[in-house]
């Protein structure tokens, strides 16, 4: 066995990989790692990340071969990678593209595979038959093209993705291009390098391999761009979905300012007006509206916001819910659509990979800052929208000054006696709600605060009780889910203007919200261990600002609680994206300054 005891890697046969973090070799071997590996913990000293099939197919399906993953692995590992991995690993890459959807001549849908002994192992998988029409030959089997993506979906769950190489259609023809100067202030316009490089990858020279897939960039890198860049590309109807009618407004707004669309091309489709142009933006949360539904009172909710973006509108009910139920899913078929993106994909509901399955002839794009989804359902995105096509780490774009440079902070609080006893003797179930709400924190939002005079700041909760004691006390206004769309773009233009200084705002603004030039994001509560969550909402404040200064993200939790545990699991993701979290306590605050030259950054 060779030992190389200044690496900081171990790669273990039950297929986790420790990571030491105080190895000076740990920012390159944790940028390497994170494309093909999945962070799972990561406390002080050393991280695990786990080598999964899905997290393999998604670096296969960006170009990443088994040797440079082993190499990779062999080069950062202090023993010897175990034989075992490097047979999963040839394994698992390998299988990706080994079956293959085809056209023939005639139109049909063919699903191939060069080993004949694969396709008849396949064939006859309970999953796969039902969808097999006639077999062609031993290496050829006539599918149901109508049921393209069920196909796909199939074949990743029995751990044999397919490579779709059955192409798309066109859709109705859209003439746009891109502009060299933006309307809206004159300035010149163009896509940077990677937004560029990211269009390219996804469209692949019009190749079948290219029209279908995921593009992963921070918040602030200008995702947005890359869908226009696509669309004017592609030259072709298109349909934008995305989170609210805020982020719609925001769409359109970007699209007449950067594009050769104007408004008789561009149309919105929300709760509030239902427009149907060559290019139509719409919500999730409008194409899964179904008159049975149960309307939600959560506090964090809105008009347009008021459903659980993972629910599956099926689980507990007597009556299975149909296509027919959702009135607006004909939005669908209403145009020959030739791209359909996905904004923020990770948040897509689950009544949308269901029509997704049925348009796998339409090229979907699907954007988003990570592809971790809170419910498990990566491999859904895998295989309906595509896989992960172009990604660039966090860190390579704050070095580039593309996003912000942001410094992280963990606050944590001792609970009072009282509240100490009362979180002690509580359910479990509430026992979390109870330390993300202490009154403690009040007083701490205020020193923060303070301690930035000169920085425009946002206050970040999920309790609604909480957000308004701490708007309150702090005079500033409150933005939750039942604000009007138009308060929210009058409160969104005061932040841009300058006028307004601090903004206290509910989990409806953990995404589409365009404040270039907030650089103080305090959380006070979270959805419990969301790492998405946590993503979002750095990315807030992530965007370059005017003067180069940094930005600021502090999480406020109380030690020894459910808080404390839950905050270390939302900040997994960011630190796999190279954010270290610098922890404080109540009497550092006292001597803590922002501008302080720490060694940590």
């Amino acid at each position: 066995m060779s030992v190389n005891p200044s690496n900081p890697m171990v790669v273990q046969s039950d297929k986790s990989v420790l990571l030491e973090v105080d190895n000076p070799e740990y920012p390159e071997a944790r940028d390497a790692l994170a494309r093909f590996a999945e962070l799972e913990k990561s406390p002080e000293h050393i991280h695990t990340y786990r080598l999964s099939p899905l997290s393999l197919w998604n670096a296969a399906a960006s170009g990443l071969t088994a040797d440079a993953i082993l190499q990779t692995l062999i080069r950062y590992s202090k023993y010897d990678v175990p034989g075992n991995i490097q047979a999963d690993v040839r394994d698992y890459v390998s299988r990706f593209g080994r079956l293959k959807l085809r056209r023939d001549d005639r139109g049909q849908l063919l699903l191939t595979a060069e080993d004949p002994l694969l396709m008849l192992e396949v064939s006859r998988q309970r999953r796969v038959r039902p969808f097999i029409l006639e077999e062609i030959d031993e290496r050829t089997v006539l599918v149901n093209a109508a049921m393209r993506g069920h196909i796909k979906k199939a074949l990743v769950d029995i751990g044999y993705p397919a490579e779709d190489l059955a192409g798309y259609v066109d859709g109705a023809a859209l003439a746009l291009h891109l502009l060299p100067v933006m309307r809206g202030n004159n300035q010149p316009f163009g896509l940077r390098h990677y937004q560029q490089e990211a269009v390219t990858v996804f469209h692949a020279d019009g190749d079948a391999r290219g029209g279908s897939g995921v593009i992963v960039l921070p918040c602030g890198a200008g995702k947005t761009l890359v869908g226009m860049g696509a669309m004017a590309t592609l030259q072709t109807n298109t349909l934008v979905l995305t989170t609210n009618t805020v982020a719609v407004r925001q769409w359109i707004d970007e699209l007449l300012d950067k594009t050769s669309l104007d408004t008789s091309e561009v149309g919105e489709y929300t709760g509030d007006l239902k427009e149907i142009k060559p290019v139509t933006i719409a919500t999730y949360q409008i194409l899964t509206y179904h008159k049975r539904r149960k309307r939600l009172t959560s506090t964090t909710s809105a008009p347009d916001d008021d459903i659980d973006l993972f629910d599956d509108f099926s689980e507990g009910r007597p009556e299975p819910l149909t296509p027919e139920d959702f009135p607006h899913l004909q939005l669908f078929r209403e145009r020959d659509w030739g791209l359909i993106i996905y904004d923020e994909v990770h948040l897509l509901p689950a009544p949308m990979f269901r029509m997704t399955a049925e348009l796998q002839a339409r090229r979907r794009l699907g954007l988003t800052a990570t592809l971790v989804r809170e419910d498990g359902k990566e491999d859904h995105v895998f295989a309906l929208i595509g896989p992960k096509k172009y990604d660039v780490p966090w860190k390579d774009l704050e070095r580039q000054g593309w996003i912000a440079t942001a410094h992280c902070h963990e606050i944590r609080l001792d609970m009072g006696p009282e509240r100490r006893l009362e979180y002690a003797l509580a359910d479990s179930k509430v026992q979390y709600a109870i330390a993300a709400s202490d009154p403690a924190k009040i007083s701490v939002v205020e020193r923060l605060i303070a301690a930035h005079p000169d920085d425009q700041v946002l206050v970040i909760g999920t309790y609604l009780e909480q957000l308004d004691e701490v708007a309150a006390r702090l005079g500033a206004p409150l933005l939750t889910g039942k604000t009007p769309v138009r308060e929210r773009q009058k409160l969104y233009q005061a932040m841009r203007e300058g006028t307004l200084r601090c903004l206290v705002v509910s989990k409806v603004a953990n995404f589409a919200i365009d404040l270039p030039d907030v650089s103080v994001a305090i959380e006070i509560s979270g959805t419990f261990g969301s790492r998405q969550e946590e993503a979002q909402r750095l990315g807030r404040i992530l965007r370059p600002k005017k003067d180069n200064r940094p930005a600021h993200f502090y999480a406020v939790v109380m030690r020894d609680t459910k808080d404390q545990m839950f905050g270390a699991r939302r900040q997994m993701f960011l630190t796999e994206q190279g954010y270290k979290y610098e922890i404080l306590y109540r009497d550092d605050l006292v001597r803590y300054s922002p501008d302080a030259d720490r060694a940590a950054w």
